[in-house]
């Protein structure tokens, strides 16, 4: 993949693209979750290198992507996307959202309405309001003090544990907080739970335009993404499937599952040969 860089008035944010040669075909744009960086879709890119469009960053605090302020809110993030999609002329991208990345989208698809020619949610959960208990929202913006309380050198094992099921998982996971400080990694952390908890809360009323997939583990213990899903698929009408044996970064867990269903998906969006839709 080829290295760019997008400027911002805060910072440069790092990205990574794929670009089939002379080929029209579709863009999956790939977004990680909070404090992760793009390892977290290796598995992905090298399966659909060559087949599809792909595109993948280090979000901004994130990874390559620092030094970065944080003052940055869910629009910014997927005005930053948007931004970096036109600079390198990708129309009609299917945006692909692990937990964090996967509410990026849906701020996405709220700024950007008939942009988007479809969304993947992996491991994440809606942003609309009424999905929310009120202790929940609360919750989000107390997060720091619970996470700076921990020893690191049991944060990082836990982190790890309790993002994955499978080795290959938890060195990943381990990768991304080996990166950080302690410091840095709380900071970041606790800014992602209240950007996440001020998005919930500002009462957004989009509509997830485009083909959806939600998926998700079937060992995913992540707060209550597992309940979210139930409510999200029931809520909205999104197909929701389970990933067989996965944790919260289930498509580090079973990439296999994971690349079959984003193939099974975008191969049944409109347009594409053989699609019924």
């Amino acid at each position: 993949m080829e290295a760019k860089t997008y400027r911002t008035e805060s910072g440069d944010v790092c990205y990574w693209v794929d670009r089939p040669a002379g080929q029209d075909v579709p863009w999956l744009v790939f977004l990680p979750g909070l404090t992760a960086d793009h390892t977290l879709f290796d598995q992905q890119v090298s399966h659909f290198s060559g087949l599809l469009g792909c595109l993948v960053w280090d979000a901004p605090a994130h990874g390559a992507s620092r030094p970065y302020p944080l003052d940055f809110t869910m629009d910014d993030y997927a005005r930053i996307v948007h931004g970096i999609l036109r600079a390198e002329g990708i129309a009609r991208p299917v945006l692909v959202g692990q937990s964090l990345g996967g509410y990026v989208s849906q701020a996405y698809l709220d700024l950007y309405p008939g942009e988007a020619a479809g969304f993947v949610s992996i491991d994440s959960a809606p942003l609309k309001r009424k999905y929310y208990p009120t202790w929940e929202v609360k919750f989000l913006r107390h997060t720091k003090g619970m996470y700076l309380a921990i020893p690191w050198a049991l944060l990082k094992p836990w982190g790890s544990v309790g993002a994955a099921t499978t080795k290959r998982g938890r060195a990943n996971m381990r990768s991304f907080m080996d990166g950080y400080t302690k410091g840095e990694y709380c900071d970041l952390a606790a800014h992602g739970y209240r950007m996440l908890a001020d998005a919930v809360e500002s009462l957004r009323p989009y509509d997830v335009d485009c083909p959806a997939l939600l998926l998700c583990g079937e060992r995913d213990h992540a707060g209550d993404v597992k309940t979210f899903n139930r409510r999200w698929t029931k809520g909205e009408g999104i197909p929701l499937v389970w990933v067989p044996g996965a944790g919260h970064n289930s498509n580090v867990d079973n990439p296999e599952f994971v690349n079959g269903q984003i193939e099974r998906f975008v191969n049944g969006l409109p347009g594409r040969p053989g699609s019924e839709r």
